[in-house]
């Protein structure tokens, strides 16, 4: 008998499919650049609105042109009321996610750009896709708690209105800061599986609707998005830090991971995890509640010594880890946790669109077709021959 072929199951792991301007994650080394800058340089220092300018337009922005994009953003923030409409009609225990996928495509049905394929058109679409995202996740949380939406106020910020309108209360600078940094950080991440996905469906030439759409799907998948509200969920279920020992030895012991610890690609401490790090502890002695905080802090060390001591290798924090009790800090619902990451994310989506459409001296724009090994080899070496139904 002939050996089998080899499986390539590889995820494209190690295989560069494109070249980009965007940003760089260099994994050994724990640096995540955007457009030339460490990460670590625009937290806390930037706004959302100039990384979200940044990425667009490849570089940061003068005081004029931020004052023009930031007034860009507010007058696109509302949604049809079509959209509110058909949002009221879903299921209260829809998944967020989903509610955020349909909406982004029926917002393709209002938008009159879609019907022209051009640099000019997309990068509209692409501000009115950062803008309006905040107002989907936050008036489908109230719609689904039995609440009328929250109008976006254009006197507030991108991070502090979306607070505002999931609340309807207007948040302190700290905490509107607070949220702000964490949408910069999650802003853009290189060739993840969702950036894949809309480059993909951007390379077919469909407008970014789709594009958006198909990375907001990818997100939803608990192998890429999610993380951090598993991250909560777990510590939920420790309760208390003097159990956080036994908890790491029982999940390891029945081949359970620790959730927010390990990432695909970086080999040390997602860097983005010590900047979230101080702001959950800061968030936790504000609300008089420490305990997520110090919970964290003590599970990333019996969880990197437990895990060395029994793999023989070191375990990292990711950017999820710290993240989680910083949202629940904030009040926001765990299942929007992963909402809030495509919030950030849509703007390193719509540049990837932008890139992989229109070049921006980096990409070929080419239709994305990879090969496959086909191994179903039914029937032997030869083909299979067909036998008609009544003859089976």
């Amino acid at each position: 008998m002939e050996a089998c072929q080899p499986i390539l199951n590889t995820g494209l792991r190690g295989f560069k499919v494109a070249t980009t301007r965007i940003s760089d994650v260099d994994g050994s080394a724990g640096r995540l650049i955007y457009r030339g800058y460490l990460v670590q340089d625009l937290a806390g220092k930037v706004s959302f609105e100039e990384v979200a300018y940044l990425l667009l337009f490849e570089k940061l922005p003068q005081k004029e042109e931020l004052e023009k994009f930031k007034k860009q953003l507010t007058e696109e923030r509302a949604i049809p009321h079509e959209v509110i409409d058909a949002l009221e009609t879903r299921p209260k225990d829809a998944l967020p996610m989903d509610i955020l996928q349909s909406a982004v495509s029926m917002l393709a049905h209002h938008d009159p750009d879609t019907r022209e394929n051009s640099y000019e058109a997309t990068l509209r679409m692409a501000i009115k896709l950062i803008a309006k995202f905040p107002t989907i996740v936050a008036a489908w949380d109230r719609i689904r708690n039995n609440k009328k939406p929250v109008d976006p106020n254009p006197d507030l910020s991108h991070a502090a209105n979306f607070l505002y309108m999931i609340s309807g209360n207007i948040p302190d600078d700290e905490l509107s800061g607070f949220f702000d940094t964490c949408l910069v950080l999650h802003a853009e991440h290189s060739f993840n599986a969702s950036t894949f996905s809309a480059r993909q469906v951007a390379s077919t030439r469909a407008h970014i609707y789709a594009a958006v759409a198909a990375g907001v799907g990818s997100l939803s998948g608990e192998l890429h998005g999610g993380a951090n509200t598993r991250v909560m969920e777990m510590l939920l279920d420790i309760v208390t830090v003097d159990r956080v020992e036994a908890y790491v030895n029982n999940l390891l012991d029945t081949g359970g991971k620790i959730m927010g610890m390990g990432h695909a690609v970086y080999k040390t401490d997602d860097p983005r995890a010590h900047i979230l790090a101080p702001m959950s502890k800061k968030m936790g002695e504000r609300t008089g509640e420490p305990k997520w905080y110090e919970m964290s802090k003590v599970l990333e060390k019996i969880g990197k010594e437990a895990f060395k001591k029994r793999k023989g290798r070191d375990i990292f924090v990711n950017v999820d880890f710290y993240s989680a009790s910083l949202y629940y800090y904030m009040g926001i619902p765990i299942d929007l946790f992963t909402p809030l990451f495509a919030m950030a994310r849509i703007s390193g989506w719509a540049a990837h669109v932008l890139e992989e459409q229109f070049g921006g001296g980096a990409s070929k724009p080419v239709l994305y077709r990879p090969d496959s090994e086909y191994i179903g080899d039914y029937c032997g070496p030869d083909q299979c021959t067909f036998t008609p139904m009544e003859a089976r």
